[in-house]
């Protein structure tokens, strides 16, 4: 993610983004140009993708990758998750751009985008009411990051690394490391 160049309307943004075909993440009124990814980093994202929609087929449920915006509105923004799902009535039509309600939001960690994915972004995908688990996967290391939403004590953090498992409550669901890092030289 790049400096912030210009202030602009929610409905500027939508409309400039319309209008090009570089990505642009929004946050209370600062533009910010999207950072091209890595071979790896679309490998893992990919995988996981795969996994998830081989894992709720049949299921009312919708997986994304990077090209379809997420509106978090407590938090004024616009983000692109590199995976995210939504489940059930509040599902965006198969041509929209746009979400509004994940139930999971997956990001693969970058050098250049960790602090900001573990910090203000965590911040913000919190403010999410439909949010369930926000989940980090490294790219240096098996190891995934959860943040899950319990009912009664609030946000925990769960580590998975090497051979585990990763169980997706929100989802009812697991993804295992092994498919996550599937065709990669990740240690």
């Amino acid at each position: 993610m790049t400096a912030a160049k210009q202030k602009l309307t929610i409905e500027e943004y939508l409309a400039q983004e319309e209008l090009t075909q570089e990505r642009h993440e929004f946050v209370a009124g600062e533009v910010f140009a999207m950072v091209g990814t890595t071979p790896l980093h679309n490998q893992i994202s990919g995988n996981v993708l795969a996994a998830l929609r081989t894992a709720l087929k049949g299921r009312p449920c919708r997986v994304f990758m990077s090209d379809v915006k997420l509106r978090v509105k407590k938090a004024d923004a616009f983000y692109y998750p590199d995976v995210f799902v939504t489940c059930g009535a509040a599902n965006p039509a198969k041509e929209a751009k746009l979400a509004e309600d994940a139930q999971l939001v997956i990001e693969v960690l970058s050098e250049g985008t960790s602090a900001y994915d573990r910090g203000d972004k965590l911040h913000a995908y919190r403010k999410l009411p439909s949010l369930q688990e926000y989940v980090l996967v490294s790219q240096d290391l098996r190891r995934v990051e959860v943040y899950r939403r319990g009912p009664d004590v609030g946000w925990t953090f769960l580590t998975f690394e090497r051979d585990d498992v990763v169980k997706l409550a929100s989802l009812n669901s697991e993804l295992s490391l092994a498919t996550i890092y599937e065709d990669t030289d990740v240690p």
